[in-house]
């Protein structure tokens, strides 16, 4: 096994970092990395904006109810951004109405997710840490008026990036037999007893948030969150049609 999967494998959440800035010739090799990731059609609808303000850091770390995100030493949002290519096509006289369709949304959303993950493996195979804020779209709205952000772009997920200052227990997953399936979707009599083993070990993993803590089993964690929605998120669609985009629904 080589070490890149190695590193994959030992996958940890870091929360809190060492204050240490990451080089900037690092830095600029995970940037070749994403410029290099898979793009849907090639057409590179994602941008990223690294934050630097503090003032900003503090705002993202209030939409996301996570007061670490201000120490993290690099800060990046990764975004759709159609508004680029349309101004391109724009200057060149093109059909520009066409980059509001859901399909370009989309094409653009999962742009941003290869990236994001794409630098994930990179920056841990560097010895870096990482931690995932998709708590960005609990405002999104705010996340854009924060960064400006002009119509046809739209935030998708945050990411940390640093050099880890603690050492999380590596967090249990599910079984693949609950995920992999060959030929057709396979449905189970019970999921509960499928998943009886995974909510003995989630009861027995212990997060470091609350250290003192054991977490809930994943089947409880399914009901709260389903018990609890996020209201703002729920009208998410609003505001990507606000961003100019056209969902035709």
């Amino acid at each position: 096994m080589n070490e890149t999967v190695k590193k994959q494998l030992d996958h940890r959440t870091i929360r809190e970092f060492k204050d240490e800035r990451i080089p900037e010739e690092t830095f600029k090799t995970l940037m070749e990395v994403v410029r290099r990731t898979p793009t849907s059609n090639g057409m590179q609808t994602c941008s990223i904006i690294r934050v630097k303000d503090n003032d900003k850091k503090a705002s993202i770390a209030e939409i996301c109810n996570q007061e670490y995100v201000k120490r993290t030493p690099e800060l990046l949002i990764f975004i759709v951004d159609q508004f680029r290519n349309m101004m391109i096509a724009k200057e060149k006289g093109g059909k520009i109405e066409n980059a509001r369709d859901m399909d370009r949304f989309f094409q653009g959303f999962t742009d941003a997710c290869l990236a994001a993950q794409n630098l994930v493996v990179a920056a841990e195979s560097m010895g870096l840490g990482t931690v995932y804020f998709g708590s960005i779209l609990n405002d999104p709205q705010k996340v854009i008026d924060i960064f400006h952000l002009p119509e046809l772009t739209f935030p998708v997920v945050g990411l940390g990036v640093g050099y880890p200052n603690q050492e999380p227990q590596l967090k249990p997953r599910m079984d693949m037999s609950l995920r992999l399936f060959e030929d057709n979707y396979t449905v189970f009599d019970s999921y509960l007893k499928e998943i009886e083993e995974y909510d003995r070990q989630m009861t027995e993993y212990y997060d470091l948030r609350d250290a003192n803590k054991r977490v809930d089993s994943f089947s409880d964690q399914i009901v709260a969150k389903l018990n609890n929605p996020a209201i703002k998120r729920q009208e998410i669609l609003k505001v990507i049609k606000k961003q100019g985009f056209d969902l035709k629904i």
